[in-house]
C-alpha cells in the first residue's frame, strides 16, 4: 500500500485502467440522460460513443456536482480500506462546487478521525488537464514522496496546467452560457470554430476563433507552442481528450510530434460530466507551460 491515496474525480477523463495500474481512486459524478440517470452510486454508466450518439440524436443531458455528504462518504470508504493519508485533486472551483463540498467534507472526517490526514487541492482543471495534474502526482508519488511534498509541488504548479481546446458545435457552449444566442448561430453559418482555454481561476474563456476545422486543430498546437517556454522539458508526456472525434485528436498528436519531438502521449474520450457542455466533436488539448 503506497504511503498516501490519491483522489480525483470522474472530471479527471483518465481511463480504468490508468487508475486500477497506479491505484488511484475515483469520485463519481452523477448525470441524467433521457431521464435515466448514470454515474454516482448508481451503478450504470453509457459507453461513451453511445453518449454522443444520444447527444447527436438531440437528447440534452444534465449534470450535477459531488455534494459534502457524498464526498464525506467516500473519504470514509477509503479510510475503513486502511488509508490515513489521502490527496484529494478536484475538478476546477470556477466550474463546479465539488472542491468545495470536498474541502467541507474532509473537515468534518478529519475532525471525527484525528489520526487521519486529507488534503483538498483545487486542481484548477477539467477533463484530461485535471487527468494530467493527477498524473503528475502520481509521477512524485512513485519517486517516493510524501502526501505533504506531493501536495505542496501540486499546489505550487497548479497555474502551470494549461487548457486549451476548440469545439465543434456552438449551441453547446450557447446552452451551458459560454456564448451568446447570437454567436453561436452566426458561427454556426459562417463555421467558425472558437479557441478557448481554462484561465487562472478554473474558468473556461473564449481566447479566438477561426474559419473550419483543420485551423482550429492546428491552432491548438500553435497556443501550445506560445504557451511551453520553459516548461517545454517538462513535457515528456501530453493529454488529448475528444468527443468522439478520435481521428482528430490523432492529427493534433501528430502535429505535436511533427513540430515539437514529443513521442508520448494519453489520449482519451471527454466524459459525460465535460461533454455534457462541451458536445461531440471537442478537441481539447493539455501540456506544461510557463503560464496559463
Amino acid at each position: 500500500m503506497a504511503e498516501f491515496l490519491i483522489v480525483t474525480d470522474s472530471t479527471a477523463d483518465l481511463p480504468k485502467e490508468y487508475l486500477e495500474e497506479h491505484g488511484v481512486a475515483c469520485m463519481n459524478m452523477c448525470y441524467v440522460m433521457d431521464d435515466v440517470a448514470y454515474g454516482g452510486d448508481t451503478g450504470k454508466d453509457l459507453e461513451w460513443k453511445a453518449f454522443y450518439d444520444l447527444m447527436r440524436s438531440g437528447k440534452m443531458p444534465t449534470t450535477s456536482q459531488i455534494n459534502p455528504e457524498e464526498s464525506k462518504n467516500y473519504f470514509e470508504k477509503y479510510l475503513a480500506e486502511g488509508y490515513k493519508k489521502i490527496l484529494y485533486l478536484a475538478f476546477s472551483s470556477g466550474l463546479s462546487g465539488t472542491y468545495n463540498s470536498a474541502r467541507i467534507a474532509a473537515e468534518e472526517v478529519m475532525e471525527e478521525h484525528p489520526d487521519c490526514r486529507i488534503i483538498v487541492i483545487d486542481s484548477l482543471c477539467a477533463s484530461m488537464g485535471e487527468g494530467l495534474f493527477v498524473h503528475k502526482a502520481v509521477e512524485m508519488q512513485q519517486a517516493g514522496k510524501s502526501l505533504e511534498e506531493t501536495a505542496d509541488w501540486m499546489q505550487e504548479h497548479v497555474q502551470n496546467f494549461v487548457h486549451v481546446f476548440t469545439v465543434d458545435d456552438l449551441n453547446h457552449l450557447y446552452r451551458g452560457g459560454r456564448v451568446s444566442k447570437a454567436t453561436a448561430i452566426i458561427g454556426t453559418i459562417a463555421g467558425i470554430k472558437p479557441i478557448l482555454h481554462v484561465d487562472t481561476e478554473g474558468h473556461l474563456i473564449p481566447i479566438d476563433k477561426v474559419r473550419g476545422r483543420k485551423k482550429s486543430l492546428l491552432r491548438l498546437v500553435d497556443y501550445m507552442e506560445k504557451k511551453m517556454g520553459a516548461c517545454k522539458d517538462k513535457n515528456d508526456i501530453v493529454f488529448i481528450s475528444h468527443g468522439d472525434a478520435l481521428e482528430d485528436a490523432r492529427f493534433v498528436a501528430d502535429e505535436i510530434k511533427n513540430r515539437f519531438g514529443i513521442e508520448s502521449f494519453l489520449i482519451g474520450p471527454i466524459g459525460p460530466t465535460i461533454g455534457t457542455h462541451s458536445g461531440p466533436g471537442t478537441i481539447a488539448l493539455f501540456f506544461m507551460g510557463d503560464e496559463r
